[in-house]
């Protein structure tokens, strides 16, 4: 599989290529050549599949040329090393819970398989790669756990001061090793407008082996398709579900919407915003996209006012507005919105959501309520579409939010409460790419 640069302005490339550099050098986002048709059989006995088996039939396609297949098996089994249930919440709406992994969050995923392919294709260098991604919040955890004493690598993490939550903070700043936190004083769009700039500095670029682990980099990006597989294989109803994403940079949603292309059954998406509300605006406007300055909001992973993934999403569609509005749709559910959801849910079902968790919730419900009759020529036909929202990230991420909703403390996971006795180390840093750069070149 060869990858092309959004942007054509670059020539193609192999996945393992794709995977170091990150990002194209016409500072394109990688795309894949095709999209791989899966067998209908293997929809129709997905039942029989292992987690393993399944994300190695997935993934190979996409890999091919790059990965052998013993070494494809060995990182996906590392990768989908724990449980991704999907649990009834009420009659008609599911959650896939994502939170089972080592830092509580769906991004587990993808930066495992990344992690892992890095070490592999940098397995015969003696030049170290460093690893520069910015996080709103679970982005850094992951990362830092899924490069965490990977040979030749060194990650640099930016993240906004004040604007992610404890737990996320010390997943991401109490590493040590080969894991460095900058502290940066503005916001996620301000990190992730010093990441952009830095893959596109030549000087920069000449001294230091760059790449991302944000979801612009496809060893980040792709493999998040295999959890939309795992919620299918638990489905049982007759018809495809709706399903809902909470969306911030358009990574998640993105790859499940790649993954209903190649054969995946979905009725619909739904991307759940926050009060940042680019993509509905888009919506909404016919199809103008408007990039504005993030706000703070309680779902912190998802505050981005310029989602770096959506232009895939909108390549999935051929840039034409009226198939990506037939697949998607997109709602932006505010702050107290978000609090009466988690209320709500908790007193009705006994469920606790997380911030992400709950705009996705409460985007579904309006999503049916939307669109839950259709109407023939003869008669309204009542269809209360089951669906599922993605459960991104455990709420012991976000104590204040969910207690204060819940009246409820939140238990602290065992895999977590380690972090608490350990000292938040990190490197204060202004919005200032120069900054940034400065400090890149004086570390080598």
């Amino acid at each position: 599989m060869n990858y092309y640069s959004l942007n054509r302005q670059s020539p193609t490339v192999s996945f393992a290529e794709a995977a170091v550099k990150g990002q194209a050098p016409d500072k394109g986002l990688y795309f894949p050549e095709h999209i791989p048709q899966l067998p209908a059989n293997f929809i129709q006995d997905i039942r029989q599949y292992s987690k393993e088996e399944i994300g190695f039939l997935v993934m190979k396609p996409y890999v091919a040329g790059s990965l052998p297949d013993d070494v494809l098996q060995k990182i996906v089994k590392e990768t989908v090393d724990f449980e991704f249930p999907l649990v009834q919440v009420n009659a008609t709406n599911f959650s896939l819970e994502l939170f089972h992994g080592p830092t509580l969050a769906f991004k587990d995923v993808g930066a495992r398989f990344m992690s892992r392919c890095l070490g592999y294709f940098n397995r015969n260098s003696n030049n170290h790669v460093t690893v520069l991604v910015a996080t709103s919040g679970d982005t850094g955890g992951a990362v830092a756990n899924g490069f965490l004493g990977v040979e030749g690598v060194d990650v640099v993490i930016l993240y906004p001061s004040g604007k992610v939550s404890p737990v996320q903070e010390l997943q991401l700043t109490t590493c040590g090793q080969n894991i460095t936190a900058l502290e940066v004083d503005g916001s996620f769009d301000d990190c992730q407008a010093m990441v952009k700039q830095a893959f596109a500095d030549a000087a920069l670029n000449e001294k230091i082996s760059l790449t991302s682990a944000n979801s612009i980099n496809v060893a980040r990006w792709l493999p998040q398709q295999l959890y939309y597989f795992f919620a299918f294989q638990q489905w049982q109803e007759t018809t495809p579900p709706v399903i809902s994403v909470p969306s911030g940079n358009f990574g998640n949603i993105c790859a499940g919407i790649l993954a209903h292309i190649s054969g995946l059954p979905v009725q619909h998406f739904v991307a759940a915003c926050n009060a940042n509300d680019v993509i509905p605006s888009y919506f909404t406007s016919g199809g103008n996209y408007q990039p504005k300055q993030a706000v703070a909001t309680l779902s912190n992973a998802m505050d981005v006012g310029n989602p770096s993934n959506f232009i895939r999403v909108l390549e999935l569609f051929g840039n034409q507005f009226p198939a990506v509005s037939k697949a998607v749709s997109a709602y932006s559910v505010d702050d107290e919105t978000t609090l009466n959801t988690i209320k709500d849910v908790y007193e009705a079902d006994g469920y606790i959501l997380d911030p992400h968790g709950a705009v996705a919730y409460h985007a579904l419900c309006e999503y049916v309520k939307d669109f839950g009759v259709i109407r023939t020529d003869y008669e309204p036909v009542i269809h209360n579409p089951k669906g599922i929202f993605l459960e991104t990230a455990h709420p012991v991420k976000f104590p204040e939010a969910v207690e204060k909703a819940t009246g409820q403390a939140v238990p602290v996971p065992d895999n977590v409460k380690h972090l608490f006795d350990k000292e938040k180390q990190s490197i204060k840093m202004s919005a200032s790419f120069n900054d940034l750069k400065d400090w890149l070149m004086s570390r080598k």
